[in-house]
This record gives C-alpha cells, structure tokens and sequence, in this order.
C-alpha cells in the first residue's frame, strides 16, 4: 500500500457537476418559498379558472370560440413572466442584499455557472407550471390547435424559451441595479401593470390604436400573441412575435450582464 493511498485530493468538482447541484438547490429553494408559489403556480391557476368560468372576458374578434382558449396561452405567458421576471428578480435582489451572492461569487462555481444554474432553476419551475395550467385548461374545456403538429410544439418550445429569455435577462438587470427593497415593488408593479395592458387576459384589440401599437411591443404580448397563434389558430412559428423576444432577450441578457452588481 502506498502512502498516498489515502491522502485527500482538494480541488472543485467539475463545473457540470456544480451547475447541476446548484440547480437543483435553487429549485428547491423556489418551490419551498410559499410567496413564490402564490405568485407562480396559485394566482396563474385562479385567473384561468375564474375568467373561464365566469363571463367576464370578451373574447368577440379574437378568434376563440370560448373564453379557456382565449385566456389558455395568455396565462402560460404569465406563467413565465411570474418566474422568470418577477420570482428570479425579487429573489436574486435580496440574496444580492443579504451577501449571498459575493459569497457565491467567491466559491469554485464561476459567476457564468450560478446564472446558468438560475436560469435551468427557472426553467425546471416553468415545465411545472405549464404542466399544471395545461391540465387545468384542458380541464375546462381547452381544444389547444397546434399541440397536435410535430411544428406546433416546436413553434411553442421556441417561444417560450424566447420568452424565459427575455424576462430572465430583465429580471437580472433589475435585481442587479436596484435596492432589494425597489426591486421587490418595482417586479410586483410590473407584473400587475403587464397581466393587465400585455394581453394576457384583456384582448390587446379592446385599447386604442396608439396604445396598442405600443402594448404589441412588450415581451409578454408577444409571447401571448405568439402562443395564441400557435394554440389557437395552428398557425406556424409568427416570426414577428419570436423577433420581438429575441430583440428582448438581447436586450436584457446584454444589458445584466454588463451592469450587474454583485454586491
């Protein structure tokens, strides 16, 4: 037997390893936080069964036939913008605050890799979430056009990664600048702000003109609009609305990654 047989070999695991390890704290972090699953999972739910089952919505000249399928991918948009903008920006804020993250920073897991960890955190909640809309609204009465074409779900998939995207790299941006305590009011005003003027339950037809050709910019009308014309209509990949995200996501991920502040 050699000497060294036992001795300990220090050093950081592989960074694959450490992403996912991160990942899978982060998540766990996410769904343990009962203020997240109200934001995420409970006011999501509630909104598509309440605004399906009472006649509250409009859907005349959106195409629908019934209020779920009017209301089905505007809430999978939310589903999105609750976690990806709104949880990950007031939850990396006050991490930021309380140290976490310069004690992070200063770990064997690279910068890149808690983002990256984040980000697969924040996309582990979303296949919850949508999994558990979609049953919700297939329950009430949803008929989903293009889930049924090898095209539609791909058309999907591409714009809510687009989507994630785009409000991750917001989210970042403003828990990276601002007090934890701003954050925590500036994301939850978003948020209402866009549930009600970003189409996800009032048809973006119903403003005005000049409001409307500014509204059909944001991020979540065009993950909304962009799901409804798959889901809906069954109609290909609505390039205009992945080109708005993209241009978002650019954006955002850019504008993070340049003035984030660690601590």
């Amino acid at each position: 037997m050699s000497t060294g047989t036992y001795a300990p070999k220090p050093g950081a695991a592989p960074v694959g390893r450490m992403i996912a390890a991160q990942t899978a704290l982060e998540t766990r972090m996410l769904l343990r936080n009962g203020e997240q699953l109200l934001l995420t999972v409970i006011i999501p739910s509630l909104l598509l069964v309440l605004f399906s089952t009472v006649d509250i919505i409009d859907v005349t000249g959106t195409g629908a036939d019934k209020a779920v399928d009017f209301l089905a991918p505007g809430i999978l948009a939310l589903a999105v913008l609750s976690t990806a903008f709104t949880g990950q920006a007031i939850a990396t804020g006050f991490e930021r605050r309380y140290g976490v993250l310069k004690r992070l920073g200063a770990s064997p897991l690279p910068r890149w890799a808690l983002m990256t960890a984040k980000t697969l955190s924040v996309l582990v909640t979303e296949v919850l979430q949508i999994a558990l809309l979609t049953a919700i609204a297939l329950g009430l009465g949803w008929s989903p056009q293009g889930a049924a074409t090898f095209t539609g779900v791909l058309s999907v998939l591409v714009l809510l990664v687009l989507g994630t995207a785009a409000f991750s790299g917001l989210g970042l941006l403003m828990a990276g600048t601002l007090k934890a305590e701003a954050t925590l009011a500036a994301a939850n005003l978003v948020f209402l702000l866009l549930l009600v003027g970003g189409g996800v339950i009032v048809p973006l037809a119903k403003f005005p003109d000049a409001a409307r050709s500014v509204l059909e910019l944001l991020p979540v009308s065009a993950l909304s609009d962009g799901l409804r014309a798959v889901l809906q209509d069954g109609a290909a990949l609505p390039w205009g609305d992945a080109l708005t995200l993209a241009v978002w996501a650019v954006l955002g991920l850019g504008a993070a990654a340049k003035f984030f502040r660690w601590e």
